[in-house]
């Protein structure tokens, strides 16, 4: 890895941070604030939230097994996502790789900060190539993108190949493991220690069941982490997310029921999936969704939503022509699912 000071912009290394209010008294007991303009009514919703999320970031230090320091929290995953860009990449100059097909936010977010976004194509099975990565990357890349479970083809991607782009480029690798809870792989966030470029992605939307509330999650090395804290906006993560994080954190085996159940389900609804006269191929996944190869994606998906039936129609993706990605459902909601299908 290059040294950070070579991979950050200029302008964000040498940026001196806002400095929140609730930041500058760190270290002492309060009681009376008079620091913030704020409204001394309407408590507790009228007190600015915690900037840094302390008493959250202890709590998932603990779950998922990382230091807090370590941690950053972000609105959603897509905050981490820009703000890599924003910290490491120069607009106009600079560039990204990205595997293909993948998340798309990479790509828009690659395109708002007016960065250079090579895709690099997975193989007819959705395995990538380190190799083929790294042989696009010159001395203007500064970021490679891995989604692992994949997203929208759902598998693993082979563990060796993703450990040969972590240690043969010298630039950030940024690893999004948000659907990691639905696999047996040993999430990559167990071995930040061993890849100082590596940057690990992980969210409350998926296993967790709060999309709701917005709170994305960025696990790196603590240099990294200060440059996170330091362009991220001053109150980032709002109090009643904070508040329903912690909630939701305290109850770990209802947690991992769902998992289990919804693991469950995937096997019986691609099972029943696959004796469809529609369907022509189930991909393998990891994630609590699969990709299924069907006669006409476009047709099915029209009917689907008359039916008052929503999947994602994918048939424009690269790589997944006639493609639908399903979302586990409710045992409810999966059978009315495969009997609308029945149906057509």
């Amino acid at each position: 890895m290059k040294p950070l000071e070579q991979l950050v912009r200029p302008n964000i290394w040498s940026l001196a941070p806002y400095s929140s209010a609730r930041n500058e008294y760190s270290g002492h007991e309060a009681h009376v604030f008079l620091d913030a303009n704020e409204n001394p009514y309407n408590k507790p919703l009228n007190r600015y939230p915690d900037p840094l999320q302390l008493d959250l970031k202890e709590k998932l230090s603990k779950v998922k097994r990382i230091p807090s320091n370590k941690i950053f929290l972000g609105n959603g995953s897509d905050e981490a996502i820009d703000l890599v860009y924003r910290i490491f990449c120069e607009p106009q100059k600079d560039n990204v790789v990205a595997i293909e097909p993948t998340y798309g936010m990479y790509k828009v977010c690659a395109e708002i900060n007016n960065v250079g976004y090579n895709p690099v194509l997975l193989d007819e099975n959705y395995q990538m190539s380190a190799d083929k990565i790294l042989n696009v990357c010159n001395k203007d890349t500064k970021v490679i993108w891995i989604c692992s479970p994949n997203n929208p083809t759902g598998n693993n991607l082979d563990r060796e190949e993703i450990i040969k782009v972590l240690t043969n480029f010298d630039g950030i690798v940024v690893i999004d493991e948000a659907y990691s809870d639905f696999s047996t792989e040993k999430p990559f966030r167990i071995d930040l220690g061993l890849y100082p470029n590596m940057i690990v992605l992980n969210t409350m939307s998926k296993a967790w069941g709060c999309a709701a509330i917005r709170l994305g999650m960025a696990f790196a090395n603590e240099s990294i982490i200060e440059l996170f804290n330091k362009v991220k906006y001053p109150y980032n993560i709002n109090l009643l997310t904070q508040q329903q994080a912690l909630i939701s954190l305290q109850d770990t085996f209802e947690v991992e029921k769902w998992v289990t159940t919804l693991l469950q389900e995937r096997t019986r609804l691609i099972r029943a999936f696959s004796d469809l006269d529609q369907c022509i191929k189930i991909y393998p996944t990891d994630a609590n969704f699969f990709l299924a190869k069907m006669t006409d994606a476009p047709t099915i998906y029209n009917y689907l939503v008359n039916e008052g039936i929503i999947v994602r129609n994918r048939h424009k993706v690269t790589l997944c022509e006639n493609c639908l990605r399903v979302t586990v459902g409710t045992k409810t909601e999966n059978n009315e699912l495969l009997a609308a299908l029945r149906k057509l």
